[in-house]
């Protein structure tokens, strides 16, 4: 469309901000609102895999979030007590120059944030949305104010808002505890993976390289524990030098790890969500991007490269479009098949490897592992984890 559109995105995340930076930098005014005070990222460190890479590079953030990343070659998980490998992902597997980076969030928010500001993105903070009306299309402010006069209405503000009460999806059994921290000089940990291990499927703990946020920063690594939402308080509750043995012993190397936790609040708990919105287009010009399209367990790290997928496509369908009808049915149909294949893999994938069931991680270790080592399956665990299966860079022109 070459007319300059007015746009609204509810959610300065990473997918709401590249939106924002792309469509501005294609003409058009686009105007943010975020609930928070201050800007700032929500969530652990994160794996960026070649689709999110892509988009990134096309932003020209890609370099810069390289250089800071550390470069991830395997996901590698064993189960405890016998230490029997039950997770070998290698991405040379499938393709030699394809990687996983471990970053900080907060690494890739200040380069979109400061990319949007640069771009001429308006963000508005402390301005929570409470409504969004596709039939304008027009977003409502907590205060009463409506901002209206839209050619588009964009949701890209999480799987939790009250934006989208009938269509939440399910809150997963289990979460995870986590903790950013500094690489120990002296390390046990393989430096270019992220490595896990397995009691059953009740208990799992990892640690990732995640990197740097300036070339001047040490060197981190994400520290994470799972644990079932309905435990959270419990283990508030308990004491906290009982838990540290408790995790040790799941995976003795980390106990070097510990001194860094004197409180329950060194540690924070994020909860994981399943859910598809039924409608990621609607009326005349609203549309959700991200987690308020497509929330899921980061078993498969997908979550910040879907976001980062969505926003290219909705930015390339505007462009390619006649009117914003169209648009948002060239959207769709650029995403709804990789959006619903990585939804059900993960679905199928997640209990597997963090639930209750004591037949599911029997068959992970004594059926899926070894089965894993066999032609083509390391391929295309590799392919799976790096995002390729559904060819969406090709679907969206990134290569």
């Amino acid at each position: 469309m070459r007319k300059r559109l007015d746009i609204a995105i509810a959610g300065a995340g990473i997918g709401g901000l590249s939106l924002g930076t792309l469509l501005v930098r294609a003409g058009h005014r686009v105007r943010i609102f975020d609930q928070f005070e201050s800007p700032k990222p929500i969530g652990s460190g994160l794996m960026l895999q070649q689709t999110g890479l892509a988009v990134l590079e096309q932003l020209g953030l890609r370099a810069e979030i390289d250089a800071l990343g550390t470069r991830i070659e395997r996901l590698w998980g064993l189960t405890t007590p016998s230490l029997r490998p039950v997770l070998d992902v290698r991405y040379s597997k499938w393709r030699s120059d394809v990687y996983g980076l471990g970053v900080q969030r907060g690494l890739v928010f200040d380069a979109l944030y400061t990319a949007a500001q640069e771009a001429g993105v308006e963000v508005t903070l402390d301005a929570p949305v409470a409504a969004a009306e596709s039939s304008g299309p027009e977003l409502v402010l907590e205060n009463g104010e409506k901002i209206t006069g839209l050619d588009l209405a964009v949701y890209a503000h999480g799987a939790r808002s009250t934006l989208t009460p009938k269509d939440r999806g399910v809150d997963l059994p289990y979460g995870a505890l986590w903790a950013t921290l500094p690489w120990p000089d002296t390390s046990p940990f393989d430096a270019t993976a992220l490595e896990q291990r397995y009691h059953k499927a009740s208990q799992m703990t990892g640690v990732m390289p995640s990197g740097r946020l300036s070339t001047e920063a040490p060197e981190t690594l994400t520290y994470f524990w799972s644990i079932r939402g309905d435990a959270e308080e419990a283990w508030r509750a308990r004491d906290l030098d009982a838990w540290k043995e408790e995790a040790a012993a799941l995976w003795p190397e980390t106990e070097q790890l510990m001194g860094h936790f004197q409180g329950h609040d060194d540690l924070t708990f994020a909860r994981y969500r399943h859910h598809t919105s039924k409608e990621p287009i609607a009326g005349r010009g609203f549309a959700r991007i991200g987690d308020a399209w497509h929330a899921a367990s980061p078993q498969l790290g997908q979550g910040a490269n879907m976001a980062l997928l969505d926003a290219w496509a909705l930015a390339k369908a505007i462009e390619t479009a006649s009117d914003m009808s169209e648009a948002l049915q060239v959207y769709l149909r650029l995403r709804r098949g990789h959006v619903r294949l990585y939804q059900l893999m993960t679905w199928l994938f997640t209990p597997v490897y963090q639930g209750d069931s004591r037949i599911l991680p029997w068959l992970r270790d004594w059926l899926a592992a070894p089965l894993s080592t066999i032609w083509p399956a390391p391929q295309i665990l590799a392919a799976m984890v790096s995002g390729a299966i559904g060819n969406p860079l090709r679907r969206l022109k990134l290569k």
